[in-house]
């Protein structure tokens, strides 16, 4: 029986991170917990957490890189993973670190300019009710 591979794109907002063909089986991670995909798994979306993205390939074992939230896309044996950012490396334990500290710290930024956004949103508005009373 002939072995049967994916082939996965991981893309980041502005380029590809990185292109990997041959791939026997990916596991992300997802809000509801992990999600394995194999080639001849039915066609498939996924909403992807921030956290770890495993696959494994026959020439480079299992390969693990770090992913900010996105979506994930399996469409016959093209696998699409779109994130806003990725971290590759070899060491489990630093990309785990890795996740929690850049990924996380992200969406302390995002919180703190939403909540400047919202503020100036405010005033805002509330001088143009004050000009349109005059």
């Amino acid at each position: 029986m002939k072995q049967a591979f994916m082939n996965l794109k991981i893309l980041l907002p502005f380029r590809i991170f990185a292109e990997i063909p041959g791939v026997l089986r990916i596991i992300a991670s997802t809000r509801e917990g992990s999600y394995g995909l194999l080639p001849h798994r039915l066609d498939c979306v996924a909403s992807l957490s921030p956290g770890i993205l495993l696959y494994e390939t026959t020439a480079d074992g299992e390969v693990f890189i770090a992913v900010d939230e996105g979506v994930l896309v399996k469409s016959g044996d093209v696998v699409l993973v779109s994130v806003r950012n990725a971290i590759g490396g070899t060491d489990l334990g630093k990309l785990r670190v890795a996740v929690e500290q850049e990924f996380v710290n992200l969406d302390e930024q995002e919180r703190h300019m939403r909540s400047a956004l919202e503020k100036l949103e405010r005033g805002f508005i509330r001088r143009f009710a004050t000009f349109h009373h005059e």
